[in-house]
């Protein structure tokens, strides 16, 4: 494990933390480039796995329900193994955007049944909305311009994405942004993906520790009030 970085910034052994932003803001990097930065594992998004996604891209009524239902069970899944295994964890995207950005937006759509939502919702909270549930110690959220976020999902080629209308990634983006303006549940470091590129300056990572050391140590403080 490597942890010459982890000490020289005073992150917790055990922390666990959740990198959130929208579709294709670079989620998938970052994850990569802390946990290999800290010694620590990765939870990672399993896109090509999931049975529903492709199907969702073409026909958003008819899967919507199903894929936050899927989205619902992994997540919990992979939190309930990351506090198993003692933490220690960078997670890619966090459990609370399914419900408080896809799963809303697709019910005031009418893309999602109220029946289907009411359903989903009641067994988020049940699931995720309890004291027993472990919440991460941090949420890195990513954000940039709509323009670049835009740009990223171009490079990155997948072809449901391409596909998808503007107008649905726009209105994604300000739901992002209004969602993350009024998220309590945990921690929050809001990054700007023009701090730092750790493909071409690896060592911009010691910037995301700097500031994730800053954090952890206000939330630390507000605990100890």
């Amino acid at each position: 494990m490597n942890s010459k970085l982890r000490e020289k910034y005073n992150i917790p052994a055990d922390a666990v933390i959740t990198i959130g932003g929208m579709v294709g803001i670079g989620k998938s990097t970052i994850t990569n480039g802390l946990a290999d930065s800290l010694g620590f594992r990765t939870s990672l998004e399993k896109v090509d796995t999931n049975p529903y996604l492709d199907k969702f891209y073409h026909d958003f009524e008819r899967w919507s329900f199903h894929l936050q239902i899927y989205f619902l069970a992994e997540r919990f899944k992979e939190q309930k193994k990351i506090f198993q295994y003692g933490g220690g964890f960078i997670q890619d995207r966090s459990i609370y955007e399914d419900t408080g950005i896809f799963a809303k937006m697709h019910f005031e759509k009418g893309t999602m049944s109220p029946t289907d939502y009411e359903t989903y919702s009641s067994l988020f909270d049940a699931m995720v909305m309890t004291p027993f549930f472990p919440h991460p110690d941090l949420l890195i959220y990513l954000e940039g311009s709509f323009e670049q976020v835009l740009e990223r999902i171009r490079l990155r080629g997948r072809e449901m994405e391409q596909q998808t209308p503007i107008e649905y990634w726009e209105e994604m983006y300000e739901r992002y942004t209004n969602w993350i303006n009024n998220f309590t549940i945990c921690p929050v470091l809001r990054l700007s993906i023009d701090e730092y590129d750790l493909l071409n300056e690896p060592e911009s990572i010691e910037r995301i520790l700097s500031k994730i050391d800053k954090q952890l140590e206000v939330a630390r403080a507000a605990k100890v009030r």
